[in-house]
């Protein structure tokens, strides 16, 4: 457990600021975000290898804030692998348990149990340099698992390998976090690594915790427009829109020259939108609620109209990028997630933005063509405008 965990440095910089996390006993939690939000600075904190400012760091029963790291039942999984290279496998995995003289018998035991599981035992006579990246990363892994921690930490420990070996790996992480049930803390800047892994996901900014919950939670119900921006591949459309009411009582968010009816779901679901009527709010799209309006039926009131600006056939869907006649979400959160991905700014294009939408691969558009996109109004997102926060009850907005 950590509680009000904090870390600043001589010159005044705060890498963490009042961290309070309830890490459950066998959870799998990744910590996530942005470069230098202070993710790996709070895992090493827990592991003793940074010293903290303020707060408290609970392993099991124990206050471990002034006990070294070597006495705090934990084992680190690194981005680089950290390999003795004179080593062979066996001995690499085993180094841990030599050091600790615990008996030999026990020690090859213990190291072809986990050899097992990470599917090393055909190289436990090689050493690192004949062996891929793979599994390399999965000898640093059986390091840590040979010594029964109570608690794995892992600082992005796939981010050297290609994307296909992240993808396997992943699924190996996984299965072996469930077989073994030891807690384990995941640091990533990668989202979807987050979202398919972690129990739970804690999303960080600039040292400071913005949302914790299932992968699921922070995807459909974001507190903000950090989270809701940052959670997603490709992220969410942000853009300024205005919310109002027609004579019959019907909710509308306008852009400038499309509208959007909204269902009476959305308005129960949150009450506090009717506190927008007539004001600009920041209306958010993911690519997933969109499809091409000729594959969908009762597309009345919820249509954008633009022309195909790039069209990306993935196989499995259709990236549709589109200009709308609406200007991009300017906040200091948007601001935050653009710099984080390299950007200057949000795309823009014609004095508006441009929106990405995920279309069936059974839709028939190509570049420069006149296209009428259908959004699912039930699943749109809203928030404050000022403040970033998502509209959804009285206390929430």
């Amino acid at each position: 457990m950590l509680a009000g965990l904090g870390k600043a440095y001589g010159d005044g910089t705060r890498a963490v600021t009042d961290l309070d996390l309830d890490i459950r006993d066998g959870e799998f939690l990744v910590l996530v975000g942005p470069s230098g939000c202070g993710k790996s600075t709070a895992l090493r904190m827990v592991a003793g290898l940074e010293t903290i400012s303020e707060g408290t760091i609970r392993i099991g029963d124990r206050v471990v804030n002034d006990v070294p790291s070597r006495d705090r039942d934990v084992a680190m999984v690194f981005q680089s692998y950290a390999l003795y290279p004179h080593l062979n496998v066996f001995d690499n995995i085993a180094f841990g348990l030599t050091l600790r003289r615990m008996p030999k018998k026990e020690i090859r035991q213990r190291v072809r149990r986990v050899a097992e599981v990470l599917e090393l035992t055909e190289h436990l006579d090689r050493k690192p340099r004949n062996l891929s990246g793979g599994q390399r990363q999965r000898v640093a892994m059986g390091r840590a698992m040979v010594r029964s921690p109570q608690v794995f930490l892992m600082d992005e420990p796939l981010s050297n390998l290609d994307a296909k070996l992240r993808v396997q790996m992943r699924a190996q992480i996984a299965r072996m976090q469930r077989d073994l049930g030891v807690t384990t803390v995941y640091v990533t800047h990668d989202q979807t690594e987050a979202m398919t892994l972690g129990d739970r996901v804690a999303v960080m900014k600039r040292g400071v915790l913005q949302q914790v919950g299932p992968p699921q939670e922070l995807y459909d119900r974001p507190v903000n427009l950090f989270v809701a921006g940052f959670i997603g591949s490709p992220g969410m459309n942000l853009l300024v829109a205005r919310l109002h009411v027609d004579g019959d009582g019907q909710h509308w968010v306008t852009l400038n020259s499309d509208a959007l009816r909204l269902p009476d779901s959305v308005l129960h679901e949150r009450p506090a939108l009717a506190n927008f009527v007539g004001r600009d709010v920041v209306l958010g799209v993911r690519p997933e609620d969109m499809e091409d309006a000729t594959l969908v039926d009762h597309v009345e009131g919820s249509l954008l109209h633009s022309v195909a600006d790039l069209v990306e056939a993935m196989g499995s869907d259709v990236l549709v990028h589109y200009p709308v006649d609406a200007q991009p979400a300017d906040t200091v959160d948007t601001r935050a997630l653009a710099e984080d991905s390299g950007a200057d700014d949000v795309p823009a294009k014609h004095n508006g933005m441009v929106m990405v939408g995920r279309f069936s691969p059974r839709s028939r558009i190509y570049e420069g063509q006149p296209i009428a996109i259908w959004i699912d109004t039930a699943r749109l997102h809203f928030f404050d405008p000022i403040t970033g926060a998502a509209i959804w009850n009285e206390e929430s907005s």
